[in-house]
């Protein structure tokens, strides 16, 4: 598929290539998935900063120049990269055991560490994320899938969508700690233990500071696994948003002058009587005598 002239850096166009029809299946020799998997496999190796049209083509046996009669450029080989990785993740059908755990709980924790293996096999997606990358269906399917599991609580809406991307940011913030420290073990050949381990200069500096170092007398900085930990801390503040919103829905209010239950508008002002004729007799009884 030769890229259209003058649509190289159209987004529409990147919508197109994201979402092209595939069920024809590609020609044999060089195809757009052919290229997408070797700039997989070269950005798992060496993160987005090297990822480059050429290299990608070097990888494949080609020339560079015709890798971009199928993709206009490296800006939409990434997203198509990005498409192709959340392409892993399991349909429910393939999850171990069937589909997602019942209960909203299992469920989204679920989605969450599967994402989180995604990006400890790919750090790279975590980087440039930006504003602007198109999605493409695979991962429109598994913002789909989260949504609904956070949806069926009874959330708002507004909150149900916020409720996700917290959980998204939260895997995206753990995968660029993760990358800057793949890249810094690649880049000096020294693993991060290695590094600290050797710190004894800053160590011997710090028993000055006595909450500090009763923490690390008490086992303090033998911390548990920092994504583990945050995904818990998330899903508690989700669950009490949850609870706080049912219990809202419960007290339902009643009428100031009967004390009878009030049906309220599903829009606009809240009422405060449950008749127009309480609302006569309330405005009655403020009247002087």
């Amino acid at each position: 598929m030769a890229v259209p002239k003058g649509r190289a850096k159209d987004p529409d166009y990147g919508v197109e290539l994201l979402w092209r029809d595939r069920a024809g299946g590609q020609r044999a020799g060089l195809n757009l998935d052919r290229i997408v998997a070797a700039a997989v496999e070269l950005a798992d190796q060496e993160g987005l900063a090297g990822l480059s049209m050429r290299k990608v083509a070097d990888r494949l046996g080609f020339t560079t120049m015709s890798l971009y009669r199928h993709v206009p450029g490296r800006d939409q080989l990434v997203d198509l990269m990005r498409d192709a990785a959340w392409g892993e993740l399991p349909d429910e059908g393939e999850l171990p055991g069937g589909p997602l755990p019942a209960g909203w709980r299992d469920a989204l924790e679920t989605c969450a560490r599967q994402g989180w293996a995604l990006h400890q096999r790919h750090p790279w997606l975590a980087e440039g994320r930006g504003t602007r990358h198109v999605p493409g269906p695979n991962g429109v399917a598994n913002y789909e899938r989260m949504l609904a599991v956070v949806a069926a609580t009874g959330l708002p809406a507004v909150q149900v969508v916020a409720a996700v991307e917290l959980v998204g940011r939260l895997i995206e913030a753990e995968a660029l700690a993760l990358v800057e420290t793949v890249r810094t073990e690649r880049d000096s050949g020294v693993s991060e233990e290695q590094w600290w381990s050797a710190r004894d200069s800053l160590f011997a500096r710090l028993d000055r500071f006595p909450t500090i170092t009763a923490l690390h007398e008490a086992g303090g900085f033998e911390r548990p696994d920092p994504f583990e930990f945050g995904l818990g801390r998330v899903l508690d503040g989700i669950a009490l948003l949850i609870q706080s919103c049912d219990e809202s829905r419960d007290e339902k209010a009643v009428c100031q002058v009967c004390g009878n239950p009030i049906d309220q508008p599903p829009s606009g002002r809240p009422r405060s009587y449950c008749s127009r004729a309480c609302q006569q007799r309330a405005y009655r009884q403020r009247q002087p005598s």
